[in-house]
């Protein structure tokens, strides 16, 4: 009876997937070596929303892991723990995460708008889980934490693609003048 107690972790969550409504990828990352290959990864994706996305629930257990998932418009919101993993921790995160993006989507939280925000979306995972450890389940807090990183990012530290949008923002506003 003893040995089914478990010791305590941190690493709480296995992965974070977010699928279109045709169970394709759209983001995925995974914490751990349950699915070492692409392939076993995309196999366990296509298996999950097959059995989601045609239930209103929010949490399943499956393959020995408990997934909690949330729908909205084209999007599958999914975040994977271990069987014995707590639930409420798993949507704390969830939610975290859906409410984050609605807050920088300005509650557009759908397909096309999350493709043209993607460094967002990548940024508020980071902010919420790393490693499988939860650091942060207040959206407030992530969403302020995304916008301080998108802002004061030195022109040295910039991808040139950051340094061509933010040109061509101050050419548009000295035109405008």
């Amino acid at each position: 009876m003893d040995s089914l107690i478990l010791e305590p972790s941190l690493y709480t969550v296995k992965a974070v997937l977010i699928l279109d409504n045709d169970g394709e990828r759209l983001y995925a990352k995974y914490y751990d070596d349950t699915y070492p290959s692409v392939k076993e990864q995309k196999a366990f994706e296509k298996n999950i929303f097959n059995k989601t996305h045609r239930t209103d629930s929010e949490i399943a257990l499956l393959e020995g892991l408990t997934v909690v998932y949330k729908s909205n418009i084209d999007l599958y919101f999914y975040v994977i723990g271990s069987s014995h993993e707590n639930e409420l921790m798993l949507m704390s995160v969830l939610n975290c995460l859906f409410d984050s993006l609605s807050q920088m989507l300005r509650k557009n939280v759908e397909k096309r708008a999350l493709l043209e925000n993607m460094e967002g979306l990548f940024l508020a995972v980071d902010e919420i889980v790393d490693g499988g450890v939860i650091l942060e389940s207040d959206p407030q807090q992530v969403v302020h934490r995304v916008a301080l990183r998108g802002d004061d990012v030195p022109l040295t530290e910039q991808t040139v693609t950051q340094v061509l949008q933010s040109a061509k923002e101050q050419i548009k506003w000295s035109l405008l003048r």
